[in-house]
């Protein structure tokens, strides 16, 4: 018998099955607008734009622009956001694949959130999936089922006496408002019209001074039917605005009491921190219009909201605001867009002005520029200040001669423990000390000034272990025949700058008096409340406990279920040691971040009509000094802003920073024009200044540990200026190089920011 004609034997029963081809079932497309464009989950920047795919017939009223779904794309299953509808496309249609699955009937990005990520991530250089990354949080399948039996009372209406209680808290609120700042009833004017409007803040010294303000805008704009947004820059501060939200009359969304699985409240608390379940389900709600009232850190610049509003953020200069992922979009300038395309009111609340905002309020012109634009001031009166504001002194070595103290050149001198030995009979004291890191600077030798290029100002770096010259470390240029721009001195030495110890050495001044240490590197770490009673706390900035003070008691028809009203008070003193640390501290906003520091450790104590003192110990700008003294962060602010404008730096210019491996960032940079080219210059007042600093080398990534991968082993950092009126031209441009470079599957590492806090 041929082989041909063999059979394979087998048992009665045990004969293999044969299973029949299942016909794939048939797939009909919509009739109308058959075509969903959709954006991928996917970060690479070549992978930006829309793909289109088809829409089942049976799935016509769930594929709706904004829903979530599950697509194809190769061999992969993909998430996605369908970003439009459409009736033909492009590609040729034997090509086009079917939606798999729609993954949930709920619009999860609106028509204007689409349009707001559209402007963003053009405006940041990047791709509408790195946005939605973060605006959209993942779906919790259960969260909506039970999303509708979240209630919420500016969502189904206000009862009359609820209303009346929170208008009279405001207009209360308005009165003290008006006494205390000006252009206050421009504000109020603002929240009601609908039209764009920016206001800088200028906050006044108080404890929780800036959340009743902020609290007071956020509760106007609800009570006049619009959403309300704030970014803090950390959970301390969405703490303490919720706290004063509370007071005001507005409730948590939380569950419901004695409904099963329902939720509801007034304003929402979101951040990337929270739980997925909790997270998904605050924004849900917004996302509804059930809560229009959301505050949290720095995710919350892509809350849901729609329709008009105040778009409203905290310290604008802390680093906390800035996204630490592409496109590394910040907080200030998403909120500033937003209410531009909202045609709402954007407020920056601030004790410290930061120069962006210094600009904004003196020139402000925005042409090509979608993240700034002219600001309105708001600033405290002369008299208001001087009566909230605490006594503060700068205890330098001038003051101390003037004063005669003997212990003149001591960390602590005999004027401030005496004030403190005097306040401490009272109640606590706090000794604000510098954070607790060390770096290593150079200085001169004979005025101990900081070291800075002749060339840029950047601030010079030695590496002492490898014996190079010492360089700049924002143009790279080499410190060669240096001289001091203070003293003409040719000479500089190495100084080591840090904190650690500071509480060991403090301890045998105040002997007997119980002492709390407070820092994030302490045992203990920070120490959140603390009781008001004769005390000396040592706190670094960030890390200042709050004074709690118990008003009532419980009583038995209250029962255990009502806790006692908890009210905040105030240091009797505050001592800011170590001021001559500010001189040494790198980054382009060193300044702005210690005098930040400073006002926020000065606004915890009494005002100076019942007997509170500030003292700043040490040598200092005397800008710095002078801001704190007067409580006019406007003296510094103005410097920083001239000092800009001699060195051709943001924001007077807009910056990109652009790192990665050697070859990519030299290519990418002469891409732009920025080495050769119309970017190659950027004119300022008249003159012509290099468009390019750098490159400098910088460190491999931390998250290499010991080891190195491909490409990162000669890593370099470089600065592009353009005019202002560029800035958004220039991102563009980078991104396209960005995505050529990764579409190319070049190995070599290529990142870029624009709006870089720091040029380092």
């Amino acid at each position: 018998m041929a082989d041909s004609d063999a059979e394979q034997l087998a048992l009665d029963g045990l004969a293999p099955r044969r299973r029949r081809r299942r016909t794939p079932a048939q797939r009909i497309a919509a009739e109308r607008n058959p075509i969903a464009q959709v954006i991928l989950d996917v970060q690479a920047t070549q992978l930006g734009d829309t793909f289109d795919y088809l829409v089942q017939a049976k799935d016509d009223d769930a594929a709706l622009p904004g829903v979530r779904v599950r697509v194809r794309f190769g061999r992969q299953l993909l998430f996605g956001f369908i970003w439009n509808r459409v009736q033909t496309s492009a590609v040729p249609p034997s090509t086009l694949r079917f939606i798999e699955r729609v993954v949930s009937p709920s619009i999860a990005v609106s028509e204007q959130g689409r349009m707001d990520i559209t402007d963003i991530a053009r405006a940041y250089g990047g791709t509408r999936a790195n946005i939605l990354r973060m605006a959209v949080p993942p779906r919790v399948a259960r969260v909506d089922a039970e999303q509708r039996l979240v209630t919420g009372r500016f969502a189904i209406g206000m009862s009359e006496p609820m209303k009346r209680d929170m208008r009279a808290w405001c207009d209360r609120r308005f009165e003290s408002l008006r006494a205390s700042y000006d252009h206050v009833e421009e504000v109020r004017r603002s929240l009601a019209a609908h039209a764009g409007s920016s206001f800088v803040w200028n906050v006044l010294p108080g404890v929780l001074r800036w959340a009743r303000d902020a609290s007071w805008t956020l509760m106007e704009a609800l009570l006049l039917g619009k959403s309300a947004v704030m970014v803090l820059p950390d959970m301390r501060h969405v703490q303490d605005l919720s706290e004063v939200l509370q007071e005001a009359g507005l409730r948590p969304f939380a569950p419901a009491k004695g409904s099963q699985g329902a939720w509801d409240g007034d304003f929402a608390v979101l951040g990337a921190a929270l739980p997925p379940e909790e997270r998904y389900r605050a924004f849900q709600a917004v996302a509804s219009g059930q809560v229009r009232c959301v505050i949290g850190t720095r995710a919350v610049m892509y809350a849901p909201v729609e329709g008009s509003g105040v778009f409203a953020i905290m310290d604008d200069n802390a680093y906390q605001n800035a996204d630490g992922f592409m496109p590394y979009a910040h907080a200030r300038g998403v909120l500033r867009l937003r209410a531009r395309n909202h045609r709402g009111t954007f407020i920056d609340f601030s004790a410290v002005r930061s120069p962006m905002s210094q600009w904004e309020i003196l020139d402000g012109s925005h042409e090509g520029n979608a993240v700034c634009g002219t600001s309105v001031n708001v600033q405290g009166l002369r008299t208001a200040t001087q009566e909230q504001s605490p006594w503060i002194r700068w205890l330098n070595h001038e003051e101390l001669s003037r004063l005669a103290d003997l212990a003149i050149g001591a960390r602590v001198p005999h004027t401030a423990v005496s004030v403190i030995q005097r306040a401490l009979k009272l109640g606590p004291v706090l000794l604000s000390i510098p954070r607790e890191h060390a770096v290593d600077v150079l200085c001169c030798t004979k005025c101990h000034r900081q070291a800075r290029c002749n060339r840029c100002t950047g601030p010079l770096h030695a590496d002492t272990h490898a014996g190079r010259v010492a360089h700049c470390l924002w143009c790279g240029a080499a410190a060669v025949d240096w001289k001091c721009t203070n003293c003409g001195n040719e000479g500089m030495r190495v100084l080591r700058v840090g904190a650690q110890g500071t509480a060991a050495e403090l301890r045998g001044l105040f002997r007997n008096v119980p002492i709390v240490l407070s820092t994030p590197l302490q045992p203990r770490g920070i120490v959140t409340d603390i009781a008001d009673r004769p005390q000396i706390v040592i706190a670094t900035p960030g890390a200042e406990p709050r004074i709690r003070q118990t008003v009532g008691r419980r009583t038995e028809a209250e029962g255990a279920s009502r806790r006692p009203e908890r009210q905040q008070s105030s240091y009797q003193a505050v001592v800011i040691l170590d001021a001559w640390t500010s001189l040494y501290a790198l980054g382009v906003d060193a300044r702005i971040d210690s005098l930040t520091d400073w006002m926020r450790a000065a606004s915890l104590c009494l005002p100076r009509t019942m007997g509170g003192q500030v003292m700043l110990i040490g040598e200092t700008d005397p800008a710095c000094a002078q801001s704190l003294m007067l409580w006019d962060s406007g003296i510094l602010a103005r410097q920083e802003l001239h000092d800009r404008v001699e060195t051709a730096l943001p924001p007077v210019v807009a910056a990109a920073s652009v790192w990665g491996n050697r070859d990519a960032v030299m290519n990418a940079v002469n891409e732009v024009g920025a080495m050769r080219g119309e970017r190659a210059a950027v004119q300022i007042h008249g003159e012509y200044v290099p468009a390019l600093l750098g490159p400098v080398p910088i460190a491999p990534p931390r998250t290499l540990a010991d080891r190195q991968l491909e490409g990162t082993h000669d890593r370099v950092r470089a600065i592009v200026r353009v005019a202002v009126a560029d800035r958004d031209d220039l991102a563009l441009r980078l991104r396209a190089s960005v995505a050529k470079h990764m579409a190319t599957r070049n190995p070599k590492e290529l990142h870029f920011k624009m709006d870089p806090k720091d040029l380092m």
